[in-house]
């Protein structure tokens, strides 16, 4: 792998509650160079988001705490004063937030959210910035983007909200894109516009890029790696076309085979994952999935780390597709196949 833009290394945060400190992210660990896509994928909960906004250190809650390090472009970002952080933030690395409908200040104009971030890390006059922003709505499918970009955010539709967000994102060509539910609330024409959009600011810039999603069809679109999270953990990790061919982890078994087939014979019903995603006060001393794993042995009451799937008892984290798993490396596709029949009843 080329030399990383961004660096994680056992990034760890947790919350002092009343119930005591729970984990919301527990050791997570990747490395992304410039140009590359990665996905991260999971169900609501596993922290996705939350290992995000900390990276950016965004998590203002003064009950929590961060730790690990976050390397970009060999600095720390976790050891960044507040002043530091302001000048990476937006020009160098911006995030597209999940909510469009809390990501814009209603008492000010679109196009003054837009212009306002070019104006904060480039000398630009304030016409220069207007009109960079009014391409950059048309960029992202607005109407009449010269009118719309007086309007204010309750004007938009929450579609609109949504891709002028990502136009703020795009404003400085950042060298690192962390897109969270990109194309959420957006229809399927306008969501292939936001991944050319994204797929153009990687090849044009070189920029990285960071896709959260719970739709593993924008996974396959866009990203050369895969990230799979459960329970604030790494699960499974690789690049995409490894990951989509042969997953390794139950939990990314499940996630697949929820995704309907466009081929193939029908299905009468889908298989699912049973039980319900864990919560942080929940999690177990051994393996996270496996109050949920069909496929769950004594073995599992040890947390088992991301490795190279063990193979005669041994552990080697030498391959670049890596689970957590203790299941044996010969026989998980029967294995798979057997979980998916048990699933569908």
């Amino acid at each position: 792998m080329p030399e990383p833009l961004l660096e994680v290394d056992d990034l760890r945060v947790t919350f002092r509650t009343r119930r005591g400190t729970v984990t919301a992210v527990d050791g997570l660990s990747f490395a992304l160079a410039a140009g590359d896509t990665l996905g991260i994928v999971g169900e609501s909960g596993s922290g996705k988001t939350v290992s995000m906004l900390s990276i950016l250190k965004l998590i203002r809650d003064p009950n929590a705490r961060i730790s690990g390090r976050v390397l970009f472009r060999g600095r720390n970002l976790l050891e960044l004063t507040d002043r530091e952080l302001r000048d990476v933030r937006g020009r160098d690395i911006a995030m597209i937030f999940q909510d469009p409908m809390t990501a814009l200040t209603p008492v000010y104009r679109v196009g003054w959210h837009i212009a306002e971030q070019i104006r904060a890390h480039e000398k630009v006059s304030r016409q220069a910035a207007r009109d960079r922003a009014v391409r950059l709505l048309a960029e992202v499918g607005i109407p009449e983007p010269g009118r719309r970009v007086d309007n204010y955010p309750h004007e938009f539709s929450g579609g609109m909200r949504q891709r002028a967000v990502i136009a703020m994102a795009l404003a400085c060509n950042p060298a690192l894109l962390i897109a969270d539910e990109p194309t959420t609330a957006l229809d399927v024409t306008t969501q292939a516009q936001v991944l050319d959009l994204m797929r153009r600011l990687r090849e044009t810039h070189g920029s990285a890029i960071v896709v959260i999603t719970h739709d593993m069809g924008v996974v396959s679109e866009i990203a050369d790696r895969v990230l799979v999270m459960y329970g604030g953990r790494a699960v499974e990790r690789g690049p995409k076309r490894e990951v989509f061919r042969r997953p390794r982890h139950p939990y990314t078994w499940g996630l697949l085979d929820s995704v309907p087939r466009m081929a193939g014979p029908r299905v009468r019903r889908l298989p699912m994952i049973p039980g319900t995603p864990i919560g942080p006060l929940d999690l177990p001393a051994g393996c996270g999935f496996a109050p949920r794993c069909r496929l769950r042995h004594q073995a599992c009451e040890v947390r088992p780390e991301l490795a190279d799937a063990p193979t005669g008892g041994t552990r080697n984290g030498a391959s670049e597709h890596v689970d957590a798993c203790w299941l044996p490396a010969e026989g998980r596709a029967a294995l798979r196949e057997r979980s998916r029949e048990e699933s569908r009843g």
